[in-house]
């Protein structure tokens, strides 16, 4: 699918504080594939990684039981109170991604985990970056929801990942392949680089993740399902 640029469209969303990820591109283009599935009063539906909750948000908007789940509290409450402001009933739990949901399946997963690459040589426990920094080479959410994915979709259920390109997305291919999925890429877009990429630009070249020049970022969403 060729590659196309995209500007960040109005949200539903109407708070949203420091420390919880704000609707950018990377939303913007889950609500598009979020549109395009079909969704009803039975869809069950997991947004893990809510953050401010607009795509929860969405799918309880098109009809769907909504459970949302995030690592912070702040994002919780939230996720909670733009739900409340949208009119719409959302589950909301506190946990490390599936650890919040155990022996749950759903017929929708959609999830815009952390995947900024990073310097650093752990995890950050508090903060803003806790919302985008996922290890040395980003996947550190990524993977953990590829092999979760096979037992939390249902048997016609379909996951809906969106990630950079800094990330290897054929990686996530291979990865729900063998997990026992069909996947594919269904959209690519192009963006310019925000303030974190920025900041550790130099870093990222190094480890060829970057090319000197270059001032977009690549994103995708990935569609997976049960072959």
């Amino acid at each position: 699918m060729p590659a196309e640029t995209w500007a960040p469209q109005p949200s539903a969303v109407t708070f949203s504080p420091s420390g919880v990820y704000a609707p950018q591109w990377d939303t913007g283009m889950l609500t598009r594939a979020l549109r395009r599935e079909h969704i009803g009063p039975a869809t069950t539906v997991l947004d893990l990684g809510t953050g401010s909750g607009v795509l929860a948000i969405l799918a309880a908007r098109l009809g769907a039981r909504v459970t949302a789940v995030d690592i912070s509290r702040r994002a919780l409450v939230t996720g909670w109170v733009n739900a409340r402001l949208a009119g719409q009933r959302i589950c909301f739990r506190h946990g490390d991604l599936i650890a919040a949901v155990p022996g749950r399946s759903y017929d929708l997963i959609v999830s815009n985990p952390p995947y900024v690459p990073s310097p650093a040589a752990g995890l950050p426990r508090h903060g803003r970056a806790r919302a985008w920094d996922a290890g040395r080479d980003g996947r550190a959410f990524i993977d953990r929801i590829c092999a979760a994915a096979p037992a939390l979709l249902r048997p016609r259920g379909v996951l809906l990942l969106v990630h950079s390109g800094l990330c290897r997305p054929q990686a996530t291919l291979d990865h729900l392949t063998q997990a026992g999925l069909s996947a594919a890429v269904t959209d690519r877009t192009r963006v310019p680089y925000g303030p974190v990429l920025r900041s550790r630009q130099r870093w990222l070249i190094e480890q060829g993740l970057l090319k000197a020049g270059d001032s977009l970022e690549e994103l995708v969403v990935i569609r997976a399902h049960h072959a």
